[in-house]
């Protein structure tokens, strides 16, 4: 998991935890006696991309450190219904203390992979990347976006401090694209790779004008999309351009042989089911 950073996991991992336990579990506590050893193991509900595996051992190893788990398939990896993803034994009230946390995140971060992943293969032969947005989980970016990497998407900007992208509402307070487009060029030089968000024809010439790097396309029918990147590969062959939109994986490969670079999809983070996944526990 080498795109993620250790500390901030370790980090985000005991705010989940603290979130979860609270003062402590007290059903656990009612009713395990302390040192009672069991194990535990991940079973997966239904067909899926795995992703969050590492998320999860670090769940049970910031309960005691001890803990790790022993596992069966890999992050990105296409398993089967009914197959053991990991398996683990120590303290049974650190697994079931950390059970929730664990599955809450497994489940979300490999359905985030299994949606991206057929966004993927809807577009496979395009040359269009899929990549995400920054319609995250508050205190979730990272492993979110990690899921997308997983799933063989991209990333785009990780924050606001990523990259310059002009939007529809920058343009409105700006007075224009032209003007938005020429304060940001005035201000950072030519070593800044400049997006802006383009809505029509005349938009698009003027980003254009004053040399725009990327352009962006919203929300828009394929047969507008294409049109717009036929004109803009005439002005500026090598100008990328990314589509944006919640298309379905059904509905993307027409968007894709539009022509754009890249295709965006909030839907990756902000709209992907959770996975069927549980953890069986009993006495070791």
């Amino acid at each position: 998991m080498n795109w993620l950073d250790e500390g901030a996991l370790y980090s985000s991992i005991g705010t989940f935890l603290r979130e979860d336990l609270g003062r402590g579990d007290i059903t656990s506590q009612t009713i395990i006696e302390r040192n009672t050893r069991a194990k535990a193991r991940f079973v997966a509900g239904e067909r899926m991309i795995v992703a969050g595996l590492e998320a999860a051992e670090e769940v049970f190893m910031t309960l005691d450190p001890e803990q790790q788990l022993e596992a069966f398939a890999s992050d990105g990896e296409e398993i089967e219904t009914g197959k053991i993803i990991a398996r683990t034994t120590g303290f049974a009230d650190v697994l079931l203390a950390g059970e929730r946390v664990a599955l809450n995140l497994l489940q979300r971060l490999s359905g985030i992979a299994t949606l991206t992943n057929q966004f993927v293969r809807a577009v496979e032969g395009t040359g269009v990347k899929i990549v995400d947005t920054r319609k995250t989980t508050p205190g979730m970016r990272m492993l979110e976006k990690y899921a997308v990497l997983v799933g063989g998407g991209a990333s785009h900007r990780f924050g606001l401090d990523d990259g310059v992208v002009i939007s529809s509402n920058h343009i409105a307070v700006a007075g224009g694209v032209g003007a938005a487009v020429a304060r940001a060029r005035e201000k950072l030089g030519q070593f800044h790779r400049i997006e802006v968000q383009v809505l029509n024809e005349r938009e698009l010439r003027d980003a254009l004008k004053h040399e725009a790097n990327t352009l962006l396309m919203t929300d828009m029918i394929v047969e507008e999309v294409a049109r717009l990147i036929s004109i803009a590969r005439e002005l500026s062959p090598a100008v990328i351009i990314e589509y944006s939109g919640d298309p379905t994986p059904e509905e993307v490969r027409a968007y894709a042989e539009a022509g754009p670079d890249l295709i965006s999809i909030g839907a990756l983070t902000n709209s992907a089911r959770a996975m069927k996944l549980g953890l069986q526990i009993q006495l070791a």
